[in-house]
C-alpha cells in the first residue's frame, strides 16, 4: 500500500448532499477494499454518523455563505482514517459548553464523542480561502488489510 489513499468529492450546500457525502464515503472505502465492514459493525455506524453530522453542519451552518462543501476521506499507512468536511464559512464550530445550551448545535458535541469513543479525535484547521476543515481521525486497523 502507498503512503496513503485518498478521494475527495464537492458537493452543493444542500441537505440532499448529506446522504450523498455518506454515500461516497462508504464507496470509497469498498473501492479501497474496506467493504468488509458490515452494515452493523460499531466503526461502520460510527463514520456514517459521523459523516452525516459533518454535512449536515456544513449544509445547515454556513448560513448559505458557502455554496458548496467538500468531503475528503484519507487512509493512512497508520492505520489512521481521516475524514475531513471543509465549507468556506469563516465561523468555526463553537466550543462544547456554549453548543450544549444551546437548541440545536449538538452535532459536534455527538461528533466530539463518537470519534472519542472510537479512540479517535477531532480538529479544526483554517483554509487558504477563510473556511475551515473539520477533521476526524479514527483508528482503522483494517487498513493493514487494504
Amino acid at each position: 500500500m502507498a503512503d496513503h489513499q485518498e478521494a475527495t468529492v464537492t458537493l452543493p450546500s444542500d441537505p440532499a448532499s448529506v446522504a450523498a457525502a455518506r454515500r461516497y464515503v462508504a464507496e470509497v472505502l469498498g473501492s479501497w477494499g474496506l467493504d468488509d465492514i458490515d452494515e452493523g459493525d460499531d466503526i461502520a455506524d460510527t463514520v456514517r454518523l459521523i459523516v452525516s453530522e459533518l454535512a449536515t453542519n456544513a449544509v445547515q451552518h454556513t448560513f448559505g455563505q458557502s455554496p458548496t462543501f467538500t468531503v475528503d476521506v484519507r487512509l493512512e499507512r497508520d492505520e489512521q482514517l481521516r475524514i475531513g468536511v471543509t465549507d468556506s464559512h469563516p465561523r468555526w464550530p463553537r466550543r462544547l459548553p456554549a453548543a450544549v445550551q444551546q437548541d440545536n448545535g449538538r452535532g459536534m458535541v455527538i461528533i466530539r464523542y463518537l470519534a472519542a469513543e472510537a479512540g479517535g479525535r477531532l480538529s479544526v484547521t483554517p483554509t487558504e480561502e477563510g473556511g475551515k476543515t473539520v477533521w476526524i481521525r479514527l483508528p482503522w486497523p483494517a487498513a493493514h488489510a487494504a
